[in-house]
């Protein structure tokens, strides 16, 4: 259950450290975006520090870095589906179809 909430919590400040324009955050991408940055960064982080799999600060700190990787790729995803939607959308338009 710690973990869970940990990955939550790591997702979350990263959505807010990155300036979510809304006032909710996602917590589907915080949770995946904890884990996910966690066992990458984390690992790697603790693994690198000679901490080995322990909980340790250096392992934290891969965890938020990995989170903020992960966050900014499924941004970049998102931005640029709704460019593609946006895109399909100008050209139904011009050329008079419509959905």
């Amino acid at each position: 259950m710690a973990i869970i909430i940990g990955g939550m919590a790591v997702g979350a400040i990263v959505q807010l450290v990155l300036g979510r324009n809304s006032r909710q955050i996602d917590w589907t991408l915080a949770i995946l975006a904890g884990f996910g940055g966690s066992f990458v960064g984390g690992l790697l982080a603790s693994l690198l520090a000679g901490d080995g799999l322990a909980l340790r600060p250096s392992g934290f700190i891969g965890s938020l870095v990995g989170a903020f990787v992960v966050t900014l790729l499924w941004q970049a995803y998102q931005k640029r589906q709704r460019t593609s939607e946006r895109e399909a959308a100008s050209k139904a338009a011009r050329s008079g179809k419509h959905h």
